[in-house]
């Protein structure tokens, strides 16, 4: 038995080395060995460089003995494994995917990208014949409706932690500090990871409460993950969590807003309405609106911004 362990861990390391050489650049057996050590296989760099000995002699990989450190890839000619060739389309997507979805995704799941993504940033690079493919990136963007900001430092450890739990339903120990910088222990059921402008939130319920709470990812000082399980209340969905309004500090409660509003203010309301129900009159000068949405403070901030262009404004439960 312990044997048959030993090779099914020996096939499995091959295999993940295998999909993580790339065709159309060499990586160095040090690279392969920090790229496996971040989805938990951890090994020495000398068992690293037999194992690649070995799939050089079975695979149609070759090895750069040009300088030191050797650097491998596999053959042009070759079909590589799990590593397509990426139409230009492919490459675009997958480098905008890179861009916007890093902090969106568990960690492992990202490292066992790194190939894909380095395979299309090749495709696009400027040594290449598709200056067209390359050009689309600077020409498409996600763009702020807000006054931008710089995002928050977040620590590459605790974000590998909490996503690991998140992934794989493990209870989570934390040390965070909240507005005031007052410290703070807690062991959390992590539920879900949200982004909200440059800012993540991790919700999660605190033991011993059945509610839900957000934590700003950047405060939280340290995480170490739990060897005990949870089962995911039945009860909680995380777009529930976001309709209610609870990243707008709202408790999910209704409320049908009515105010007037200048034309110049406000005819971007009648392009987007506030929901399905929003019953806009027009007047000479300005509009008046009602519609039914979710009671939150950021509700009334948004309110608040229009300054002079808003008046009449009433929230009924």
């Amino acid at each position: 038995m312990a044997k048959r362990a030993s090779t099914q861990e020996s096939v499995a390391l091959a295999f993940e080395l295998l999909k993580r050489i790339p065709r159309s650049r060499k990586v160095t057996a040090s690279e392969l060995r920090e790229q496996l050590e971040s989805i938990g296989i951890t090994r020495d760099i000398r068992s690293i460089q037999r194992n690649l000995e070995t799939l050089c002699e079975h695979f149609n990989i070759t090895r750069d003995e040009r300088s030191k450190p050797y650097g491998y890839s596999w053959n042009k000619s070759g079909e590589g494994l799990a590593m397509p060739n990426l139409s230009s389309h492919e490459a675009l997507l997958l480098s905008m995917a890179e861009e916007y979805l890093t902090n969106l995704l568990p960690a492992n799941v990202m490292s066992s990208l790194d190939g894909f993504f380095a395979e299309a940033r090749h495709k696009l690079n400027p040594s290449c014949d598709n200056s067209k493919d390359r050009n689309w990136l600077k020409k498409v963007r996600v763009v702020s409706e807000t006054q931008p900001l710089l995002p928050p430092k977040l620590d590459d450890a605790v974000f590998k932690a909490v996503s690991e739990a998140l992934y794989k339903d493990r209870l989570l120990n934390l040390e965070y500090h909240n507005a005031r910088q007052q410290t703070r222990t807690a062991l959390v059921m992590p539920l879900g990871l949200a982004q909200q402008g440059c800012r993540m939130y991790l919700v999660c319920r605190f033991d011993g409460y059945d509610n839900e709470r957000a934590l700003a990812l950047h405060r939280i000082n340290k995480a170490v993950v739990s060897s005990f399980g949870f089962e995911r209340p039945k009860d909680f969905q995380l777009s529930q969590y976001d309709a209610d309004g609870r990243f707008g500090f709202g408790e999910g409660d209704k409320c049908k807003v009515t105010f007037d509003i200048t034309k110049q203010a406000g005819f971007h309301l009648l392009e987007t309405p506030l929901s399905h129900d929003q019953i806009t009159e027009e007047n000479e000068q300005h509009y008046s609106i009602t519609a039914t949405v979710i009671d939150s403070l950021r509700l009334k901030m948004w309110v608040r911004g229009f300054g002079d262009d808003i008046w009449n404004v009433s929230y009924r439960k």
